[in-house]
This record gives C-alpha cells, sequence and structure tokens, in this order.
C-alpha cells in the first residue's frame, strides 16, 4: 500500500491533482481543503495517501495530514458513506469541527456537505 507520497505538484484540478514523484505521475483524488493547502503548480508537496480498490476501480486519495486521512478512514466505515461521500465531507467540514459535530451529535453541521 502507498502510505505517502512527496514530490512536485504537476496538475491541480477540481477533483485531484497529479504528483510527480521522481518522473512517475500520480493521480491522487483530494477534498478541496487538501487541494488548496498543496499549493501552486511546480510546488514541492506531501500528501498522505489511502488506496480504495473495488471490482472495476482503482483510486488513490491524498490529504494533507494524518489526521485528514485518518478522518477519511473512519467516515468511509460506516455504512453508505463511500470515498465521494468522505472527500464531500472533509472539504466541507475541518477534522478538529468535525470531532466536535459528531460529539455533540450535530448532523446538521455534517449535512452542510454535498
Amino acid at each position: 500500500m502507498i502510505g505517502k507520497l512527496t514530490g512536485i505538484v504537476d496538475t491541480v484540478d477540481e477533483d485531484g491533482v497529479i504528483l510527480d514523484v521522481n518522473g512517475v505521475g500520480y493521480l491522487v483524488q483530494a477534498s478541496a481543503r487538501t487541494l488548496s493547502a498543496l499549493g501552486k503548480t511546480d510546488d514541492f508537496a506531501t500528501v498522505f495517501t489511502e488506496m480504495q480498490v473495488s471490482e472495476n476501480d482503482m483510486r488513490l486519495i491524498g490529504f494533507a495530514t494524518r489526521e485528514e486521512r485518518d478522518w477519511f478512514r473512519l467516515l468511509t466505515g460506516v455504512q453508505g458513506v463511500g470515498g465521494k461521500v468522505g472527500l464531500a465531507i472533509l472539504s466541507a467540514i475541518e477534522p478538529a469541527d468535525l470531532a466536535l459535530a459528531i460529539g455533540s451529535g450535530d448532523a446538521a453541521m455534517v449535512a452542510r456537505a454535498n
């Protein structure tokens, strides 16, 4: 499994980034929060990753921090919450705020995510 990538930001779009690691371009999906933290093209960046494999797809998902990756793992462990929903939640809510929302039973805050 790939746990972390460090390289140069090649391309960034609304869904992810291509991170050039020694000449190999890894396509990494990411939350809006992570994409904004990575910087711009030609910046040096590190992403903590989670690989999701299904019957007909394999994707690498990246996070700016280990904390965000850990929250993604927790969220996708909930029945009905897949990778896209997990990323949408983390795009809308910071991990610290997510912990408060869950601790206080504030479903409205989590529902803000698309």
